[in-house]
């Protein structure tokens, strides 16, 4: 291998390309319009055009990528995660074309990608599960009969997804159809296909991983294990390296049955083999990525071993570098920097950013897709960077991890931060002697101290503090202020002092409006013209950055309906409609 074609864009791309130059390799970004400017069409070598904005037309697009890697005379693709990463056919398509695949092959992807033969795959390898459906369910009607048989809850998932997109839990049987169809959607939209199936869903389990990697010289070995709990709505937010507070006896069940997996799928490549650990110490089988994970930098900073390196050696066809499992020497933690509010329920908020600082320090690594001015575009994932911290134990990476994160800055687009600062400041979550947390925390345990943290509170428009260095009798001293005011200061009693002031007046609307939370697309209207609605009734529903988002009533009343259909493009403060 000579040139790399990397198809995909973001912090990923920024770090295969960087990968590539570790290696000798050259490398080739792709880009969409909104991505023209961004940070991975800059550190790669080359970088071609795709033309056009929509997943659909650009990173998802499997002739125009297989175009520029021809033009570009590429003799690899890396697929990064997410897009077309676990597409069978793009795989294929590049091994057609006489480029080397740096993944697994089409076959292994089809056969794990799809999570209904992936189970089959399980139960021949001794894996152990809980019941799920035979096949892709085609309606509501089918999820319910599954409930009715094998109980509450049941958890609707794509079948050719991943990354927590396309899964619903359903509690009720009067849930499910709605359910089913907003799963379908939801993964259409983030993969291309909309087939869903049930399983039976555990209650308060743990989400434990196990990083495999699997050459052609037939080694096969477990590089760690991974704890990705710490999920809202599916989405991980927070993830460990070794999990901890597993037994030998768990771990080991881990490792050997994420091993003979992939050996009984015929797997060659980076892949990770995900469970759920239930309370009661029971391990169940979830599914196989097959592909790079977001967070395998942790497993890198625990063990050494450079995951993207060893994906350049299995696709050259030579043997990895370690040939037995690595015992874990140091602990580290990844939080997901993500262009989302958690003061408004995590609705994403793309735009400018306008201030970029990352934290320095030992155990320090930061891999990012963005800088101060990069844009985050509404049409793509909310995922700007990655905060890693590691330690010589668990204490001490979390001790790093709080100073770590008071110190990142970021500005001009909402951030997780605030969350990620209260998190590490939470009992559950930083008891040394048992896990606290689970796959469903933040929603059922954390939202409610969450929503009343300081850490929040800081974060609300107009409550941000800076700290001046003043001198008092030649003694350095620190003093808190609004940023507001100090801006004001600086600007002799002007700027964002006076300007949030006028905003505040010109924001005044009638009470009766709804306004739309977040920039986005109507999915659907949840209640028709003229319906009684209740405060915190569903009245709409938008997606933005690949996920749909609950547009909740402010007011209880009667609703009248904006006239945007759905497909219509939202902005955020967009009357919606009123509700009076």
């Amino acid at each position: 291998m000579k040139k790399v074609l990397i198809a995909n864009r973001g912090e990923i791309a920024v770090r295969i390309a960087r990968a590539c130059t570790d290696a000798q390799l050259l490398s080739v970004a792709i880009y969409s319009d909104a991505d023209a400017d961004a940070l991975h069409v800059r550190r790669a070598d080359e970088a071609y055009a795709l033309g056009g904005s929509a997943s659909s037309e650009t990173y998802l697009n499997i002739e125009k990528i297989l175009d520029i890697a021809k033009r570009a005379g590429a003799d690899a693709v890396h697929p990064g995660y997410g897009f077309l990463a676990e597409n069978a056919d793009f795989a294929q398509g590049v091994i057609e074309a006489g480029m080397a695949w740096i993944g697994p092959g089409p076959e292994a992807i089809r056969a794990l990608g799809n999570k209904v033969t992936a189970r089959e795959i399980a139960i021949r390898a001794g894996a152990p599960l809980v019941p799920g459906t035979d096949g892709p369910v085609s309606s509501g009607a089918e999820v319910r009969a599954f409930a009715q048989e094998f109980g509450l809850p049941v958890a609707i998932k794509a079948a050719f997804g991943g990354g927590g997109r396309g899964i619903k839990i359903v509690r009720s049987l009067e849930e499910i159809d709605s359910a089913f169809e907003s799963a379908v959607r939801e993964a259409t939209v983030a993969f291309g296909r909309g087939e869903c199936y049930a399983e039976r869903f555990l209650d308060k389990p743990r989400h434990v991983e196990a990083q495999v990697l699997i050459d052609t010289h037939g080694n096969a070995v477990v590089v760690g294990t991974r704890d990705c709990s710490l999920q809202r709505r599916h989405q991980k937010l927070v993830e460990e390296a070794p999990a901890p507070f597993l037994s030998d006896a768990q771990r080991a069940s881990i490792h050997s049955s994420a091993k003979a997996i992939c050996i009984e799928a015929g797997y060659v490549g980076a892949g990770t083999v995900e469970y759920l650990v239930a309370p009661d110490g029971l391990i169940s089988f979830l599914e196989v990525n097959t592909r790079l994970q977001v967070e395998h930098p942790i497993t890198e900073e625990t063990t050494g071993v450079d995951l993207v390196a060893e994906q350049f050696r299995i696709a050259a066809g030579d043997a990895i570098s370690i040939t037995e499992d690595p015992t874990p020497t140091r602990h580290s933690f990844e939080f997901r920097i993500n262009a989302e509010d958690p003061a408004r329920g995590f609705l994403p908020g793309p735009g400018r950013i306008t201030g970029f600082e990352a934290p320095t320090g030992s155990g320090i690594r930061v891999d990012s897709g963005v800088r101060t001015d990069s844009v985050i575009p509404a049409h793509y994932d909310s995922l700007m960077a990655k905060l890693i911290v590691t330690g010589a134990t668990r204490a001490q990476a979390l001790r790093r991890a709080k100073v770590a994160l008071d110190e990142m800055v970021i500005t001009g687009v909402p951030s997780v931060l605030p969350f990620h600062r209260a998190v590490v400041r939470n009992a559950a979550f930083t008891n040394d002697t048992a896990y606290g947390v689970y796959t469903t925390w933040i929603e059922s345990e954390f939202a409610e101290e969450l929503a009343s943290s300081p850490e929040i509170a800081a974060a609300a428009p107009g409550a941000e503090r800076e700290t001046l260095t003043i001198e008092i009798e030649g003694k350095a001293m620190n003093i808190g202020l609004p940023a507001s005011l100090v801006d004001s200061i600086r600007h002799g009693g002007t700027g964002a002092a006076m300007d949030i002031a006028t905003q505040n007046i010109n924001a005044a609307t009638d009470e009766a409006t709804l306004v739309a939370p977040m920039n986005g697309n109507l999915v659907t209207w949840a209640l028709e013209d003229g319906a009684a609605v209740a405060e915190g009734d569903t009245v709409a529903v938008l997606e933005a950055m690949k996920m749909e988002s609950n547009i909740a009533a402010h007011r209880a009343g009667t609703f009248t309906r904006g006239v945007q259909e759905p497909g219509a493009v939202i902005v955020r403060g967009e009357a919606l409609g009123s509700i009076a």
